[in-house]
């Protein structure tokens, strides 16, 4: 953007600085990550956090340890075990011994929670239309062809 003069002072005014790429995708996220909760709660489901959220998404079906979740959310043990801890009160995880280690165990979705999670991709998929909806089909597809393609790994400095 061009800077512009501001009529009422004659002053130029210089353009809002460019937002970089993961402000963005982290918008783009939290929208999805808005509207899902949102749909959820009017659903009648159990209140849920965006890091419960978050960590549905990144669970593996036979279950996964409380350390990988954590790396993959990109945050700390703690905060994983607390999600974990509040899903498990709220019946849609359960803690199971992890067959590689009997110092491990295994979190994995209930039955309710494997409901919620279905629940939860059907939710996505109307967002997903309705963002067609909004900004093209072409540009949706053009965003997940994108998004699916291998960055390779993060370059080293």
């Amino acid at each position: 953007m061009d800077p512009v003069t501001d009529p009422a002072t004659d002053l130029v005014v210089p353009p809002p600085p460019r937002r970089n790429l993961p402000q963005l995708l982290g918008d783009a996220r939290r929208w999805f990550e808005e509207a899902l909760l949102a749909a959820m709660n009017a659903a009648g489901g159990p209140p849920v956090t965006s890091t419960q959220v978050q960590l549905f998404a990144v669970l593996d079906a036979e279950g996964t340890t409380v350390a990988t979740l954590a790396r993959r959310m990109g945050v700390a043990r703690q905060t994983a075990h607390q999600a974990v801890h509040g899903l498990v009160a709220a019946g849609l995880l359960e803690q199971i011994p992890d067959p590689a280690s009997a110092r491990q165990r295994l979190i994995r979705r209930t039955a309710k929670g494997e409901s919620a999670h279905r629940r939860a991709e059907c939710f996505l998929q109307g967002l997903e239309r309705q963002l067609a909806e909004r900004i093209g089909h072409e540009a949706v597809n053009t965003l997940r062809k994108t998004l699916e393609t291998p960055w390779g790994p993060p370059p080293v400095p």
